[in-house]
């Protein structure tokens, strides 16, 4: 039985949309932190990507919240602004979990499968369960609850699988995300300054989970990173100064 919430078509085109981020966007921006930290691990880069992740989440929260607060902005307004603000945070769930299964050397092409990917992150142990438990149909043998499951929805399970798999997350994720996207709307739209509390917390609180979903999903990280996160060698400061001014004789 689906007891997901209708949405409008336009809405859930433009939900896989905001889950669909680009590869050579991902890439040029964990290579911008690696640039910014050369000497920093897989793990460093990790925990900086997490780091980033809630730091935006939250300040989008506390930002609709305050809206609250602000003479001439009412609450209908506030909550009027509450879509835009969910907008950020699914594409800021979406450049982080691609972000990540960069770092373990997983490419994701497929707009498909990193919208799984996004979803499942986003619904935790449930959406983790789905993928196990597909995984152990179509693999015939019994799967470890406890086993990582990123590798399984990126690139283990055949593309044929994909879609039924990716159809039941989005039915479950689409059932939570609505009940939790109004409970926290409502939040952000209280008056008095409190709107601004509740909405970064809130954020805070389901970033802090999507984060968690993504240690389970992959584990570790890797000890080196992969070929296509290499950073070119910068030249020195002093180079970099005689080439540009010799470029604008």
């Amino acid at each position: 039985m689906n007891d997901a919430p209708e949405l409008d078509p336009s809405v859930a085109t433009g939900i896989d949309r905001l889950l669909s981020v680009q590869r050579p966007v991902v890439l040029a921006h964990i290579r911008s932190i690696r640039a910014r930290h050369p000497e920093a691990s897989p793990d460093r880069i990790i925990a900086i990507l997490e780091k980033r992740f809630l730091a935006a989440v939250t300040a989008g929260g506390a930002a609709v919240g305050a809206s609250a607060v602000i003479p001439g902005v009412g609450t209908g307004v506030s909550l009027a602004l509450t879509g835009v603000e969910t907008a950020g945070f699914l594409e800021a769930s979406a450049l982080f979990a691609q972000s990540i299964t960069e770092v373990h050397g997983i490419s994701v092409e497929d707009p498909a499968r990193a919208r799984a990917l996004v979803m499942t992150m986003m619904l935790g142990a449930p959406g983790a369960q789905v993928i196990q438990q597909f995984t152990g149909q179509f693999s015939g043998q019994p799967v470890d609850r406890n086993a990582n499951w990123g590798r399984a929805i990126t690139s283990g399970l055949p593309s044929f699988a994909i879609g039924p798999i990716a159809d039941r997350i989005k039915r479950a994720f689409i059932k939570r995300f609505v009940v939790n996207q109004s409970a926290s709307a409502i939040g952000r739209a209280v008056p008095f300054g409190i709107g601004a509390v509740i909405g970064g917390a809130g954020n805070r609180m389901l970033g802090g989970k999507i984060v968690a979903s993504s240690r389970q999903a992959f584990g570790p990280a890797p000890a080196v990173f992969p070929e296509e996160l290499a950073v070119p060698e910068r030249k020195p400061r002093v180079i970099r100064v005689a080439e540009k001014k010799a470029a604008k004789r």
